[in-house]
């Protein structure tokens, strides 16, 4: 199969696809407080840095998908887009988080440099079309339930209210009731549509069903193995959930990749990410 070039979408300094170097989505799953927040995106920042790598900040304002109505979802949308902000404002790189209605697409995109479709939202044409027309790029997180053909359509309405800065997110599909697979051949197949496509490592090791905050929700181990065989695949982006003290946060905390151990797994992407270029 012949996979075209992607265009190229920039989000300030970042430019994903187009055959430039493999771009790096990375910060704690959910906004806990803006010490976090910073810290993470610091030295997230200072990695990326060193590994020569871009960088865009990603944390949620709000995580509607949870197991219960007890558990810890986000300062919510106007607090949260203050703290993506201050750190876009302190760190200079730009932010991402992702909507869950309609009715927040204006006033997230105002804020955000990459609003984000969640996986199990993103066949909502209301939802979609609303982000397409009011944000700047647009990352759409294939749903674990989508065949990756089906993506196109997504496409197709972003496309219809005229927004082309779009990136395709591969984040592994349903295997019966508690698993999701990576099948690889999504990556190319959805690059096929012309846009950036990338690899969501740490939600692609979650364990389906199950809480976050169970031991067992999640199966870290697995990261570097299914990143470096998506960065080998082709990818243009890597999306890694990353937290200070893993153990500690207030959401996937079974599955978000240590901050401490970073450094080390992007540099293996990145040599992987040159070899592949190079060729």
């Amino acid at each position: 199969m012949n996979v075209p070039t992607t265009k190229t979408v920039s989000v300030g300094s970042v430019h994903i696809g187009g055959g430039h170097p493999l771009a790096l989505i990375a910060g704690p799953c959910v906004i806990e407080n803006e010490e976090v927040a910073l810290e993470t995106g610091e030295r997230v920042q200072e990695i990326a840095q060193r590994v020569g790598m871009s960088f865009i900040f990603k944390s949620s304002y709000l995580k509607d998908n949870r197991s219960s109505a007890e558990t810890y979802q986000g300062p919510g949308l106007k607090m949260g887009l203050k703290i993506l902000e201050k750190v876009r404002e302190s760190i200079h790189v730009p932010i991402l988080s992702d909507v869950h209605c309609a009715a927040e697409a204006k006033e997230a995109s105002d804020v955000l440099d990459v609003v984000q479709i969640p996986a199990y939202l993103c066949m909502q044409t209301q939802l979609t079309l609303e982000v397409g027309k009011w944000a700047k790029a647009v990352n759409v997180k294939k749903g674990q339930f989508l065949d990756p053909h089906d993506v196109r359509h997504i496409v197709g309405k972003l496309e219809n209210v005229g927004n082309t800065n779009i990136l395709l997110t591969e984040r592994g599909s349903c295997f019966g009731y508690h698993n999701l697979v990576v099948d690889i051949r999504s990556l190319p197949i959805m690059r096929r549509f012309g846009y950036p496509v990338i690899f969501d490592v740490t939600h692609a090791i979650r364990v389906y069903g199950r809480s976050s905050s169970d031991p067992s929700g999640g199966q870290p181990e697995f990261v570097p193995y299914l990143a470096r065989a998506a960065v080998a695949s082709g990818c243009d982006a890597i999306f890694i959930e990353t937290h200070p003290c893993v153990k500690e946060a207030l959401c996937d905390a079974a599955s978000m990749w240590p901050l401490a151990k970073l450094e080390g797994l992007l540099i293996q992407l990145k040599a992987i990410d040159d070899l592949v270029k190079s060729n």
